[in-house]
């Protein structure tokens, strides 16, 4: 159960609208790595937990926390677009969606919303489930949201320095705060599924005995710059206490050419081999002339 307060964690007031600025804040709201995002999956990664107790209860809050970052964005954008596009902007264009246009909102914020976010990012793009990582194992899951996290911090820090607007970086610097003490939170809580024997099947350890054990130490150099070779991962133990790092420069391949089986005929595939287009008799076909499509269409048949 969800219960709704009217009151926003924190202060969203602008100090005077900025359509283009709303425009930007949707990157927040809708992007990847925005709130609609690390909210749909701590939620879900909440729901798919199969272990009741800390760790669930952990991830519960930090979702809901996030779901009022949603609605503090959406208002701050809301606001942002109040009194915009100027009203000498919409005197000179009659049509509001241009007007909006004109004015540097985003058309979907004047046509779909009437002047408010949409779930989308700052380029218009549609917020995607597929964003989210929700995978059932905690130890993979917790490594996924301190990524996230840091991608958003980077994102906000990346507005925080595109306004002079004190109410919007007022709003902008709690968010940098709540992503910074997030990234913390699930780094510790990584050491502690450890320190619990919770770090999962997968994640590190499972199917040492199955995997091709040749190739669980080396790292492969495949690229003109050798830098790697220099790092203190290219030789020394691996974090997960079972192997041996150490860096291979310029292996060779393991297989053969990556060549695909000919086509099926009914899938009209290009193919040069045997009957193909590029046999004898392919080519002795391509040289007759004066024929219409069908003709030529059964020819390449035969």
């Amino acid at each position: 159960m969800f219960r709704h307060t009217k009151h926003l964690q924190c202060e969203a007031k602008p100090e005077a609208p900025d359509a283009l600025y709303a425009m930007k804040l949707q990157e927040l709201i809708g992007g990847a790595y925005g709130e609609m995002t690390v909210t749909m999956q701590y939620l879900f990664q909440g729901w798919n937990c199969r272990m009741e107790g800390k760790y669930k209860d952990l991830i519960m809050d930090v979702a809901t926390e996030e779901i009022g970052h949603v609605e503090m964005l959406a208002t701050m954008v809301g606001r942002l677009l109040e009194g915009a596009p100027a009203d000498t902007v919409a005197e000179a264009v009659k049509d509001p969606a241009v007007a909006a246009v004109v004015g540097g909102m985003n058309p979907q914020q004047a046509i779909i919303a009437g002047g408010g976010a949409v779930p989308t990012d700052s380029a218009g793009t549609p917020w995607n489930g597929k964003y989210i990582v929700a995978s059932g194992n905690l130890l993979a899951d917790f490594r996924a949201n301190v990524a996230a996290e840091a991608q958003g911090r980077l994102q906000t820090a990346r507005l925080y320095n595109m306004t002079d607007d004190p109410g919007v970086k007022e709003m902008l610097q709690f968010n940098l705060a709540r992503d910074t003490v997030h990234q913390n939170m699930w780094l510790a809580a990584i050491e502690e599924l450890q320190e619990d024997g919770l770090e999962g099947e997968i994640a590190p350890n499972a199917l040492f005995d199955v995997e091709n054990q040749e190739h669980a130490n080396t790292i492969w150099g495949l690229s003109d710059g050798t830098a790697a070779a220099q790092g203190r991962w290219a030789s020394r133990p691996a974090p997960d206490g079972e192997h041996e790092l150490r860096y291979l420069d310029q292996p060779d391949p393991l297989g053969g050419p990556a060549s695909a089986p000919p086509p099926d005929p009914k899938l009209y595939g290009t193919f040069a081999g045997p009957g193909g287009q590029g046999s004898a008799k392919g080519a002795s076909k391509a040289t007759k002339g004066g024929k219409g499509l069908a003709d030529k269409v059964k020819d390449a048949l035969e």
